[in-house]
């Protein structure tokens, strides 16, 4: 399978379609909307409004398309809910197109002609787009469909459920994808195991991270017997950070209380577990906002930057930033960026933590933190895509492995990008030790869970009061 290819195929049917739906466009309001009030009207292609739209209106298209995601998940699309994505992007993208470049365009007040016009405008750009699209994804769905290509799994499980779940995606007429390499046992002190007679035994569920970094895993199917229950949290905690697609066997209580979702009619039904995922379209507009706020704010306050530098410098010895290394998405490292606010040596005896009264910060260190200023060169750690502006704040790995000795669940963490500020950051503060970092692990653990723009403008409002307010801790 090669992503980049079908993207690629992707962009250039929206690009061609869309210059062809502008193309019928323009013929079909010369030919009858303009043609019955133009006296010696003549049908003419040489127009350079008609040839700056063919060439340029189709990329604003492949930018609406981007935005709303239509170019991820590229293999594993419902050609509906395609259809239903693209419809409402056709319609949002016509009244865009109509009302900035089309409507001042009529010599006439019959207002019949612009129905008339927008109408057939979006059924040209939806039908089109659709069309097309539905044929490149029914393609795919169909090489899916026939084995010709899956996405390497393992299942979770040894024993019954396992293989009662491995036979029946096997023998499906239409295999939902799953290219299964071998499976993880529970219980390190057997050696015979019912799926052995079907796939091959890669070890134990503690070796998951390593099998799927080996493997290129892409999805995991937990299958366990009821007695086995109490080590899905421990199977979940521990593979969180990986990007894969993580799914499990339901039960009565799942199905009774909602949590199973159908997403095919004729596959097997399983849980999909999405903690920390949003959509699409929030996804990208979360960047580009990441983005847009990070050049704005670094570009307006670069007078006030440069003079808290200069106070910096010349208040204590030592070096204008900061500079640490951090944990982020998927756990990989990476250096966060801060006004320096402690003396140069301020752990010259092991990492610590700040406390209130922490004779390591210095005089201007302690304002910077109370209204959070030692945190915005962290801006340039969003435009390089290592940060968010909300997310959950990223420790250093000396704190996250004694963290992770009380709460496994702060893997959980790295399913997302962390961020400047978080809601653990404005309901609790900086932590004081490895108990209030555990504490505040509660409140990123609920954020993760109810993700979206929405609720990540209400933080960063929350945090612009904390700064106006001096209330940092």
């Amino acid at each position: 399978m090669n992503k980049k290819n079908e993207i690629f195929k992707f962009v250039i049917s929206d690009y061609l379609t869309s210059a062809f739906a502008w193309f019928l466009f323009f013929i079909f309001r010369k030919s009858f909307i303009e043609f019955p009030y133009e006296f010696n009207w003549q049908l003419t292609l040489q127009n350079d409004r008609f040839w700056l739209g063919m060439f340029f209106i189709p990329f604003g298209w492949l930018l609406l398309y981007g935005i709303q995601g239509l170019y991820l998940n590229v293999f594993r699309k419902s050609r509906l809910k395609e259809l239903a994505q693209v419809f409402v992007s056709s319609l949002l993208g016509c009244l865009v197109i109509f009302f900035v470049f089309v409507l001042d365009d009529f010599n006439n007040n019959q207002y019949i002609a612009y129905y008339k016009s927008l109408g057939f405008l979006f059924s040209a750009q939806f039908v089109l787009n659709g069309i097309f699209r539905f044929l490149i994804t029914s393609a795919t769905a169909k090489k899916i469909h026939n084995r010709t290509i899956g996405f390497n799994s393992i299942i979770i499980g040894s024993n019954e459920r396992a293989s009662k779940l491995f036979n029946e995606l096997e023998t499906a007429k239409k295999s939902a994808g799953y290219k299964f390499i071998g499976f993880l046992s529970v219980d390190p002190n057997k050696d015979n195991y019912l799926l052995s007679n079907h796939l091959k035994h890669l070890g134990t569920y503690e070796k998951a991270n390593e099998i799927i970094s080996k493997h290129k895993i892409e999805e995991i199917i937990i299958a366990l017997e009821s007695k086995e229950h109490e080590a899905i949290q421990k199977i979940l905690t521990l593979v969180q950070a990986n990007d894969v697609k993580l799914k499990i066997i339901p039960d009565l209580y799942n199905i009774l209380t909602g949590q199973v979702k159908m997403n095919s009619i004729l596959h097997a039904a399983l849980i999909e577990i999405n903690s920390g995922t949003i959509s699409s379209w929030q996804f990208i507009l979360k960047r580009v906002l990441d983005i847009f706020i990070s050049v704005t704010v670094l570009t307006l306050g670069a007078p006030f930057y440069i003079l808290t530098a200069l106070i910096v410098k010349t208040t204590s010895k030592g070096s204008i930033f900061f500079t640490q290394e951090r944990i982020g998405l998927q756990g990989i490292p990476f250096k966060i960026i801060k006004f320096r606010s402690m003396y140069s040596d301020a752990e010259k005896n092991g990492p610590a933590l700040s406390k209130d009264d922490d004779s390591r910060i210095t005089s201007i260190g302690k304002f910077l933190r109370k209204t959070r200023l030692d945190e915005t060169p962290q801006f340039f750690n969003v435009l390089k895509g290592e940060m968010s502006l909300v997310g959950p704040r990223p420790e250093r790995q000396f704190f996250i492995d004694q963290i992770i000795q009380k709460a496994p669940q702060y893997n959980y963490l790295h399913k997302v990008k962390p961020g400047i500020t978080s809601w653990g950051q404005v309901k609790y503060g900086y932590a004081e030790n490895v108990n209030e970092m555990v504490e505040r692990l509660k409140f990123d653990l609920i954020y993760m869970e109810n993700r979206s723009i929405l609720v990540d403008f209400k933080i960063l409002i929350h945090t612009i009061l904390v700064v106006i307010q001096g209330r940092g801790k």
